[in-house]
């Protein structure tokens, strides 16, 4: 797993108005949280933040004004229309600690030939890890399966270090047969052109 060094700085100004103008310096405001401590407000760089957060998962070491420490993101919100960093909410970690994240899953191989249907049940298989040792996914063998297979989280194998945080037998992926559209009923459709006329 990646570590990222980022620099942060501590932050005293709060609001809207506050929070548009780091914006406005390509910088996103968030909050450290965890171990009992009083939340830390800082602002962070945005174009090195949002770099590190394409790796899920992704261990921060932040440089806040001298003093270093370690997080995880745990909320990251962004602008619905175009995509920015608008806030970010990072949980404090220490090295040989456990977390529980959510990994993403991938799937390889091709399934049975017949039309079949992959449906992700879970997209992200939740874990408990060390936190310096998240893994950034894990990845499912879908290889020549048929309708009604199903991959259970037993099923899949983890990192050393890695256990499920979640129900053994709970289902992640499960192959469908593939439905044929029913034809529309006559008269259906000529009453859906007339409407439009």
């Amino acid at each position: 797993m990646s570590e990222v060094k980022l620099a942060a700085e501590l932050r005293s100004e709060f609001g809207k108005g506050a929070a548009r103008r780091i914006r406005r310096d390509n910088k996103v405001p968030g909050v450290l949280y965890g171990h009992g401590s009083d939340p830390v407000h800082v602002t962070l760089p945005g174009h090195d933040l949002l770099l590190a957060l394409r790796t899920p998962n992704v261990l921060l070491s932040l440089d806040i004004e001298g003093k270093s420490e370690l997080a995880i993101p745990k909320a990251v919100q962004r602008d619905p229309l175009k995509g920015f960093l608008e806030h970010v909410d990072l949980l404090l970690v220490k090295r040989g600690e456990k977390v529980t994240v959510e990994v993403p899953v991938h799937t390889e191989g091709e399934l049975a030939p017949g039309g079949y249907l992959l449906e992700h049940v879970l997209n992200a298989l939740p874990v408990e890890a060390e936190a310096t040792h998240i893994p950034e996914s894990v990845t499912v063998s879908v290889e020549g399966l048929e309708a009604g297979a199903s991959v259970l989280a037993k099923d899949i194998t983890l990192p050393k270090g890695t256990t499920l945080a979640v129900e053994e037998d709970a289902v992640v992926l499960q192959v469908l047969a593939a439905q044929a559209e029913e034809p529309a009923a006559e008269g259906e459709g000529e009453a859906e052109e007339g409407a439009e006329a």
